[in-house]
């Protein structure tokens, strides 16, 4: 008896005293691990990072100034899960927007906030170098909004020319913006062009329905905004979850494929 008794205390006091095996979390996010678990995870192969870029600006009346945010942190995770090595850092939603004095494109629109570009790409490059100097080895570059891209790009050719005898490379990745085909699979399946809209219209908003529907005010939708210089460039009303999934699967597919190509070109 004296013995099971001493072999159940010793078995107590080892559990007790021997700290658990932590599991790392299961997440894609740079800003959701500690300084060592990104330090392991680089030395494990992970040395791919994408700066994902938003915005905040007007999308209607029926839809939320982070619309852009929303989208990108949704189509990012999907990206970053995809390439398997893979981590996104925290999203950017200061881009510009247009000017300040006077107020032009969506600073015309209460809520807005723009960064003048050169600005935009002194914040990209410093991100870029930050992310260079703790080991990883391709920095993807991936925007969601149209006034994004060409400071992007200029910002990889930049450091790329820098980095040209260096093992790191800056990948603007243009395809998920501008060529993810997604308004052609909205055409044919029988959207007007005039609908789907260049903003804020068919495409915008059901990709947001796909994502956050919290963040459409339903009773606010209407074709081209529902009134003058509403922001509204479409028929929202035609929007749907469904047609949103599809887009936002385009677009996460036409990333992947360029991002693959890019880095195996090298």
């Amino acid at each position: 008896m004296r013995v099971r008794s001493l072999a159940f205390f010793l078995f107590l006091t080892l559990t007790v005293s021997s700290p658990a095996v932590a599991q790392p979390p299961d997440t894609v996010w740079l800003d959701e691990l500690t300084w060592t678990e990104v330090r392991d995870k680089i030395s494990n192969g992970t040395t791919t990072v994408i700066v994902a870029t938003a915005g905040t600006e007007q999308n209607g009346p029926h839809m939320v100034l982070g619309k852009h945010k929303f989208i990108i942190a949704a189509t990012a995770e999907k990206i970053g899960r995809q390439l398997g090595n893979a981590l996104i850092a925290p999203i950017v939603t200061y881009v510009p927007e247009g000017n300040l004095n006077p107020p032009s494109g969506h600073m015309r629109f209460s809520g807005a906030i723009t960064l003048p570009n050169e600005h935009f790409m002194t914040l990209l490059e410093f991100a870029a170098r930050s992310l260079a100097v703790h080991g990883f080895t391709d920095i993807v570059f991936i925007g969601d909004s149209g006034g994004n891209q060409r400071g992007m790009e200029e910002v990889s050719e930049l450091l790329n020319t820098e980095w040209a005898t260096e093992p790191v490379r800056v990948h603007f990745i243009g395809d998920y913006y501008a060529n993810n085909g997604f308004r052609q699979w909205l055409e044919s399946q029988g959207e007007a062009t005039d609908d789907i809209g260049s903003h804020a219209g068919i495409s915008d908003t059901s990709q947001l329905l796909a994502v956050a529907p919290q963040h459409i005010r339903t009773d606010k939708l209407a074709p081209r905004g529902g009134f003058d210089n509403s922001g509204v460039s479409g028929d929202p009303t035609r929007a749907s979850a469904e047609y949103g999934h599809k887009g936002i699967a385009l677009k996460v597919e036409a990333a992947v494929k360029q991002i693959n190509a890019l880095i195996d070109a090298r």
